[in-house]
């Protein structure tokens, strides 16, 4: 007893001694036996069935090679025969096989080896050497699978075979996508580890004060012996300096056996989560042995594992008569639906296009996404963790009832549906973004009666049973017709949601006032918005849709559904600048000519024009090339002003005031000759990495530098130094060109280039040109 004491006073120190050396530390990433490794690199790719190639002795040596993530169905081509219909954007699918090989050394012989995928589009199967390790359907979930046992070490070859099918079509009501589409990772583990999605962080108590953090975590010993350990958490702001630790007891853990760790930690002060200043913290926990929990055991502890959960402190809650709070604050949500495409990028889409494309949404006044209709990429939501977007994390587009098809996922929601749910919610759950799950959209089941309500009742408890913080919601479909606010259905969700029914939502609250209320999906329509504004017990609302997407068209060569604020290429529509007017909380004017943000009609014979004005001020004047054209009250934005114009070249311009005072100005010019091309960049320097990526505007102007929107050349765009053409776009969504190319028909007087860094270093020269039109020229700076 003399000896035991001893160590755990020889514990107790180390324990004290790693917290303060935690609390001193510049950042939260000490060595840990946990290895993480991307296996994105150095695939081999084959798009066609090839029977026998999950064998490790295949011959792939004539394979296609390339990085994941890749979608393969987005390089097209584009035709009217292809089985995805409209509904898939006319792009092609099918089976296609992936093949790495990679080698191991010899020390991770004694250790746990995984492989984990963050997404496969879609009924994809794995194999390592020849070893089938597992099937998922559901293109849209992320997943591990195990390959200890299955491996060589010390130099020899091992193969990881993946194959992916979605031959069956059409298989979705908007574009699918294929193949490994986003990030892969090999982690190796001691047998004595933190279980996969394993770390749970909360922060039960919130305020400006202070706050409680509650971090659980799940440890198993898969190895063959019992293990005494102990767990240490440090918490970290987002400048990486130690805000808060705890340790526990000493634990024995027998084999085959997991233990669930839970830890209050408090932090003073905390950077809270918000929207406009969406502070971030790491939380690192450590698995420590003691031994092997004889009494004679001597030495200090080993650390067995180490993992790094990023977090934000946040309250967030749903009130029935008042709405959505954040963090004390009521916020009605001003929320867009996006589909998971990057439109030219498919579904394989880094994350600075999703970043440029937030930003011009935050511009908006947009503060929440609604993932439609599928669980998104996690890097997706680092994204909106980092940018501060409140998101509502969807499951499901259709339960058991299939729709417009008999291909999609229905087939499989029996047997995977639940398994799907809690998968996604384990992942998703320490995102302090996520505000909402919802259990599916519009489900065709819902008039099944009892049916939707069993199949309900099982989602929710899988919900609230991996993440008991956070409420359910679903789009409900029809709820009237379907009855579901008289069956129970509607209030076994803790948010009752309804798409484009915002009457028959308010009536269902002014029924039941203890209903908590949410529009799922919404049109752009003022009146839509006002029965969000205007009602405190109704919490936000969610436009179908933030951007233009692929697919869920039918008549050739529409390729891209037009519903969108910004277009598949980033750029704002004109619906962008009434939302803008309605949303934003800065003084904003816009002037809208017959649905256009130009002043070049077709027509430039004198001519009346209607100009719409869309501003949130209290008064708007209008001049054209100088003279006053008068002034308008603005009592309501949703009620903007309208001036009938007799046409003239020139200048058309708005002058937005509040209490007599110019607040806010917008001009429009017209535009004469296209004379020559004009490039804009996203940025100045480019990292070489996959996320990476500098939007490039090539414009058709005239000698003045105005856009001409009827111009509508090819333009060519050429390279040189250390970057690529990722894609290339124009925003015309009947267009059937490539977007894998080096020249683009500009639509409305511009197209746009995409373009990655090859190298760390290094100048990008990016040239446009179009004959008879002056080219034009910039450089980006390749950087690490």
């Amino acid at each position: 007893m003399k000896k035991l004491g001893f160590n755990l006073l020889w514990l107790a120190v180390a324990v004290v001694a790693s917290c303060a050396a935690a609390a001193q530390s510049p950042g939260p990433a000490p060595a840990s036996p946990r290895v993480t490794q991307s296996f994105d690199p150095d695939w081999r790719f084959l798009k066609a069935d090839a029977p026998g190639a999950e064998q490790p002795a295949f011959d792939d040596a004539a394979w296609r090679k390339l990085d994941v993530p890749h979608d393969w169905s987005i390089e097209g081509p584009f035709s009217q025969t292809n089985p995805s219909t409209g509904l898939g954007a006319w792009l092609p699918s099918g089976i296609g096989w992936y093949r790495k090989h990679f080698t191991l050394p010899d020390d991770f012989k004694s250790r746990l080896v995984f492989i984990e995928f963050d997404g496969i589009m879609q009924n994809s199967d794995v194999w390592i050497n020849g070893f089938h390790l597992g099937h998922r359907p559901y293109g849209y979930v992320s997943f591990q699978y195990e390959m200890t046992g299955h491996l060589n070490f010390g130099g020899a070859d091992n193969v990881l075979a993946v194959r992916a099918d979605t031959s069956a079509q059409p298989a979705s009501r908007y574009y699918l996508g294929a193949g490994i589409y986003r990030h892969v990772r090999l982690v190796v583990t001691d047998p004595v580890h933190i279980v996969h999605w394993g770390e749970y962080v909360t922060t039960p108590q919130v305020s400006a004060a202070k706050a409680t953090v509650h971090v659980q975590t799940t440890v198993t010993n898969e190895s063959g012996a019992p293990n005494e350990i102990f767990l240490q958490v440090s918490l970290f702001d987002s400048a990486g300096k130690g805000v808060g630790e705890a340790e526990t007891g000493l634990k024995i853990l027998e084999p085959g056996t997991a233990a669930q760790f839970d830890q209050d930690i408090l932090v003073g002060n905390p950077q809270l989560w918000d929207l406009d200043k969406p502070g971030l913290y790491t939380g690192r926990a450590t698995v420590n042995s003691t031994g092997n929990g004889r009494e004679d055991r001597i030495g200090p502890p080993k650390k067995l594992d180490s993992q790094l959960v990023p977090f934000g402190i946040r309250e967030a809650v749903f009130k029935p008569n008042t709405g959505f709070w954040l963090n004390g604050k009521n916020i009605k949500i001003k929320g867009v639906c996006l589909h998971q495409d990057g439109g030219a990028f498919g579904i394989a889409v880094p994350d600075g296009v999703w970043e440029q494309r937030f930003l011009a949404l935050k511009q908006i006044g947009a503060n929440a996404i609604r993932t439609a209709h599928n669980p998104p990429d996690p890097a997706f939501l680092d994204l909106c963790d980092r940018m501060g977007f409140l998101v509502m994390d969807e499951m499901f587009d259709c339960w058991t009832v299939g729709k417009y098809n008999d291909k999609d996922y229905h087939l499989f929601f029996n047997e995977w549906s639940q398994t799907d749910t809690r998968d996604t919610v384990l992942r998703d759950r320490n995102h302090p973004s996520i505000i909402l799950y919802s259990a599916g959209n519009e489900i065709h089941d819902t008039p099944n009666g009892r049916l939707a309500t069993n199949i309900l009742a099982g989602l929710v408890k899988v919900f609230h049973a991996s993440d008991p913080s956070r409420p359910v919601t679903q789009a409900l479909f029809r709820p009237n017709a379907s009855h579901d606010y008289d069956d129970g259905l509607a209030d076994m969700l803790d948010v009752i949601g309804t798409n484009y029914r915002d009457q028959e939502l308010l009536a269902a609250h002014n029924a039941k006032p203890s209903r908590k209320i949410i529009g799922t999906e919404n049109t752009h329509a003022a009146a839509s918005w006002v029965s969000v504004r205007d009602n405190p017990a109704y919490s936000g609302q969610f436009l179908w849709t933030g951007i233009d997407y692929l697919g869920e068209t039918t008549a050739w060569p529409s390729n891209t559904a037009d519903f969108g604020l910004l277009d598949r290429a980033g750029e704002l529509k004109p619906r962008a600048c009434e939302r803008e007017s309605w949303w934003s909380e800065k003084p904003v004017v816009f002037i809208t000519r017959a649905g256009t943000l130009n002043w070049t009609p077709s027509d430039t014979a004198p001519h009346r024009e209607t100009v719409d004005v869309f501003s949130n001020c209290r008064e708007v004047e209008l001049f054209l090339n100088g003279k006053s054209l008068g002034s308008k009250p603005v009592a309501d934005p949703t009620r903007h002003p309208v001036w009938q114009v007799d046409f003239e070249p020139g200048t058309i311009r708005a002058v937005a005031k509040n209490g007599g005072v110019a607040v806010a100005t917008n001009e429009l010019r017209t535009a004469g000759a296209a004379a020559r091309i004009h490039l804009t960049k996203s940025g100045d320097t480019l990292p070489a990495d996959y996320n990476h990526v500098c939007r490039v505007l090539a414009s058709i102007v005239d000698s003045n530098g105005v856009t001409v929107p009827s111009a509508a050349p090819v333009i060519t765009f050429a390279i040189s130094g250390p970057g690529v053409i990722a894609a290339v776009d124009n925003a015309d969504n009947s267009s059937p060109e490539p977007f894998q190319a080096t020249a683009r028909k500009a639509a409305q007087g511009w197209c746009v280039a995409f373009v990655k860094s090859a190298a760390p270093s290094g100048t990008i020269t990016l040239t446009a040109s179009s004959p008879g039109l002056a080219p034009a020229t910039l450089s980006i700076t390749a950087a690490k």
